[in-house]
């Protein structure tokens, strides 16, 4: 008799049982399978897509972090360009007849801007200077050529006078929104009318640095006319 070769339990070869899912109790139709094999799929993408926002956000902080660096030098100063206000004041006064406010100031302030507009609607030329103190705040000077009230509340956002002041012999309407909901660089403005050109300052300073520069504009006056008033 042929031996038929060897059995197990007197059955066949066992095949291999389907894996149960502990979560089910049971094995996966072909169906769950699919589905969680595209679910993990999502869950693979998901996480990439958030490691790269991760990635970005990072290398924006960075790319801000170096401009910073760049721009802010040690010590607190900020980087810019300084402007020879005094040399552009002398070449603008050819677009003028009266002359232009160039006060001399002490050690420590810098100018970044010096220009002159012309020919504008109201008519009014306006000079306008943009200076910063030694302690890095800001005032701007602007001279109004024949201005009238109108280009004077203007240059003080039309904001109503909240007290007066006389600076080396210099009348002053001054507005004060120090405490004021963002007032940005009108904190502090300061007017004044000599002859055909009204004067306005404004800006982040303390009142210190704003007679400094009144100051010095009341002695540039003094110097053209002998008489600032």
């Amino acid at each position: 008799m042929t031996d038929p070769g060897p059995r197990e339990n007197g059955r066949g070869p066992r095949q291999k049982q389907p894996r149960i899912v502990a979560e089910l109790g049971r094995p996966e139709t072909p169906d769950e399978t699919a589905r969680r094999k595209a679910e993990n799929t999502r869950k693979h993408y998901a996480n990439q897509t958030a490691v790269n926002l991760t990635l970005s956000i990072v290398a924006s902080l960075a790319v801000v972090l170096f401009l910073v660096l760049v721009v802010v030098r040690p010590g607190g100063t900020v980087n810019r360009q300084e402007i020879d206000y005094r040399s552009v004041a002398q070449s603008a006064e050819s677009n003028v007849d009266v002359p232009l406010a160039a006060p001399v100031l002490p050690d420590g302030w810098t100018s970044n801007r010096a220009d002159i507009s012309t020919g504008t609607a109201d008519g009014v030329a306006t000079w306008y200077v943009g200076l910063i103190t030694p302690t890095e705040q800001f005032i701007a000077l602007e001279q109004g050529v024949d201005a009238n009230a109108t280009w004077v509340a203007n240059a003080v956002q039309a904001r109503p006078a909240t007290g007066a002041t006389t600076i080396a012999g210099l009348d002053w309407q001054v507005y004060d929104r120090r405490d004021g909901e963002s007032p940005g660089n009108y904190a502090y403005s300061m007017t004044t009318t000599v002859d055909r050109s009204s004067y306005v300052l404004h800006g982040t300073a303390d009142d210190v640095q704003f007679e400094q520069l009144a100051t010095a504009l009341a002695e540039q006056l003094a110097d053209q006319t002998g008489d600032p008033s």
